[in-house]
This record gives C-alpha cells, structure tokens and sequence, in this order.
C-alpha cells in the first residue's frame, strides 16, 4: 500500500527512523540494564516497564521502516491532460459560506487539520481530489453538507 509523503515528510520521518535506531534504541537498552541490576525481574516495574518500552519502539521503527519502503512522493499537481487539478500534494484555496480557507491535501502520515494539512483520505481531501479551479464541491462532514468553490490550485 502506498504512503503518499511530501519530500519534507519523507526527511523528517527518516529523520526521526534514524533518531529512534541509535539514540532511543541505546537508552532503552540503558534502562534495561539498569534495572536488571536491580534484583528480580518478575517483580521489578522498572524492568517491566523498559521492556515495554522496547516493544514499543521496535514496533514504531517496523511502521516507519514500512512506510519509508512504500513511500510516494508527492510534489506535482498536473494530471495527465497536463492542467491543474487537486491532486496529493496541492494547495487548494476554496470558498465556503462567505470564507476563504487553503488546505494542502497530504497523505494520511503527514495529516494535521489543524495546521490545515488534510489527508487525502478524507472526506474534504477525498471531495477536492481530481477537482479543477471554478468547479463547486458538495461535501458531506459530520456538522453537515456544505458548498465548497475550488477558486486557486498551487
């Protein structure tokens, strides 16, 4: 399955891949040892707790070692006619109820509504996704159906 990444959240998430296999791989297996020195390890929290920790952190480093080798990058927003249309990656600029908002539509590892970072894989990213500037966009989201008028595609 492919995971659709901006070139900056491809770095970043080799980035962090990179931090988690040296940095916090070597302090986990710190606070292992650590608490081993401390005596019995079938009632020993610390120990319990590091381990899970471990666990945890392998199963991260596994998802994003998955993501990075299925990664697609996304930074062009032509379709094969070569106009502009919303595509993964773009920046749309829309109209909504006398309001004017710009989404940037990423795939979903990259998603922060709140810095308006939609993923594709929802209801608005999934609505604008294929759309071209002028066209009006019926979207239906938890608060209701609402109008949408793609006015600019970056």
């Amino acid at each position: 399955m492919p995971h659709y990444l901006t070139k900056e959240g491809l770095e970043r998430l080799a980035q962090d891949l990179h931090r988690m296999k040296t940095v916090a791989r070597r302090e986990v297996i710190e606070r292992i040892a650590e608490a081993k020195e401390l005596g019995d390890l079938r009632e020993n929290a610390e120990y319990a707790e590091a381990k899970d920790d471990q666990a945890m952190l392998e199963s991260k480093i596994l998802e994003y070692e998955n993501i990075l080798k299925n990664a697609v990058i996304i930074d062009n927003i032509q379709d094969q006619t070569g106009l502009v249309s919303v595509q993964i990656g773009a920046t749309v600029t829309v109209e909504y109820d006398s309001q004017t908002a710009s989404y940037q539509i990423v795939g979903s590892e990259e998603a922060d509504p709140i810095a308006r970072r939609i993923s594709n894989e929802s209801p608005l990213g999934r609505a604008f996704l294929g759309r071209r500037v002028g066209e009006k966009v019926m979207v239906k989201v938890p608060r209701g159906e609402f109008e949408y008028v793609i006015v600019d595609i970056k």
